[in-house]
């Protein structure tokens, strides 16, 4: 059987204290699975670039690792379009996603990509709000408030949703060839518009339980705020489905979404 093709992104935003224990998680048992890793830092204003360099210095991999810059500020869904771009246009069959500030843990994934359960979705996405999931750190009111919102998509969609975006989720590169996503939104709310899309277009979508943990990671949600937004993105939806998914929904249309290559492990020589 044919080796799928895994690509592992991990963005990065001012990670500079949780990006090392991210790599630390490839560890022996995942490794295996990945073709390649990419590093896409969001011009950070910490250290986190040095922090990378040190932590592959003295901890090399045995897979590709490049660390990227995006050329602007593009937003952690502008991120997201710079990697499913990489991902198509290098022939990779599947993309993870795995936040680099350390809340998520790729280990969760194991199980299925043993047995490539992954193989019959489009979407795999990890769910911090589903039987046998674990939160750490994360208060009650929050978790009622997501479960609320997950109970509403649920009921616009006609599918069982159990998170609106975790920051651990696996993508078929097939689905990504035709870029239904590069008008969604660049901030944090991609994930929200990707669940609406990706319902619109008919992709299968599966959700499997994730642990979750919150120590010493900032936050940038507003949670008043987005709450309202991404109740008013649910109301544009039910409206007008077709008209949602075609809508331009970015406030910067000039983005390129281009990022360039800081350094290189493991092909061959390293570039800095």
């Amino acid at each position: 059987m044919k080796r799928d093709r895994i690509l592992l992104f991990i963005p990065m935003y001012n990670c500079e204290k949780q990006i090392c224990r991210v790599l630390d998680q490839l560890d022996d048992r995942i490794r295996p699975y990945l073709s390649e890793v990419i590093i896409v830092n969001n011009r950070s204003t910490d250290d986190g670039e040095r922090a990378v360099a040190d932590c592959l210095g003295q901890k090399p991999l045995d897979i590709p690792v490049s660390l990227l810059r995006n050329k602007e500020n593009y937003g952690l869904g502008g991120s997201h379009k710079v990697a499913f771009r990489y991902a198509v246009e290098n022939g990779f069959d599947y993309i993870i996603v795995l936040h680099g500030d350390d809340q998520g843990h790729i280990a969760d994934l194991l199980p299925y990509l043993r047995d490539k359960k992954y193989r019959k979705c489009d979407c795999f996405l990890g769910a911090r709000f589903k039987k046998g999931a674990s939160l750490e750190g994360y208060s009650r009111f929050r978790t009622f408030g997501n479960k609320v919102y997950n109970i509403l998509f649920s009921l616009v969609l006609r599918h069982k949703i159990y998170d609106l975006g975790s920051g651990l989720n696996m993508y078929s590169t097939a689905m990504l060839k035709d870029g239904f996503y590069l008008k969604y939104k660049d901030d944090l709310k991609f994930n929200y518009c990707m669940i609406l899309g990706s319902a619109y277009h008919g992709h299968k979508m599966y959700f499997f339980p994730i642990r979750w943990s919150e120590d010493d990671q900032v936050s940038n949600v507003k949670m008043v705020r987005q709450a309202m937004e991404v109740l008013r993105l649910l109301g544009a939806y039910l409206v007008d489905r077709k008209g949602f998914v075609e809508r331009e929904h970015r406030d910067d249309l000039s983005f390129r979404y281009e990022a360039e290559v800081v350094c290189r492990y493991g092909y061959g020589e390293t570039d800095r």
